[in-house]
């Protein structure tokens, strides 16, 4: 019995996708789990003269400079006051590590493909292209980013240290 159960949840990650679940507001996002390298407790981060709002500085990863951004604020959110559960998703975008300021992690979501459904079209002035799709898993809609068209050039701004 046991080594079905282990193919089960083989067949749930061939056919479906994973997706790190994380809270801005009373909103829930998604990014493919495989974008993910840490998740970290929000820490100091030095700021940066002359860059854009929502890019809130640099912090040292292990002897690399990593720029973090505010999603809330590359959203179009108001900022926030960091919590204990304020969190600093670090991802890949690219060949580039980000930072991402987050309110708090959710769970681990394993969402089929029959779940998944594409982003909305909301006419020409909404721009949802930062969007891969809303999962839909039972009751909880979550809208599926794509961190590449999300960051775009601020994953640019990537320091070496």
């Amino acid at each position: 019995m046991s080594s079905l159960d282990s193919h089960d949840k083989t067949e749930l990650v061939t056919h479906g996708s994973q997706f790190l679940a994380f809270r801005l507001g009373d909103e829930e996002y998604g990014v493919e789990i495989l974008r993910v390298q840490e998740i970290k407790g929000y820490s100091r981060i030095t700021p940066l003269p002359n860059t854009p709002s929502e890019m809130k500085g640099v912090m040292n990863l292990r002897g690399s400079v990593v720029p973090v951004i505010d999603l809330r604020i590359r959203l179009g959110m108001r900022e926030a006051e960091y919590t204990v559960f304020t969190v600093i998703i670090v991802v890949t975008v690219g060949t580039k590590i980000v930072g991402l300021v987050v309110d708090a992690v959710s769970d681990v979501l394993n969402v089929e493909s029959d779940e998944k459904l594409p982003a909305p079209d909301l006419g020409a002035g909404v721009d949802t292209s930062f969007l891969t799709g809303i999962a839909r898993t039972g009751e909880r809609l979550v809208s599926l980013l794509n961190i590449d068209k999300l960051i775009g050039n601020a994953g640019e701004l990537s320091l070496s240290a």
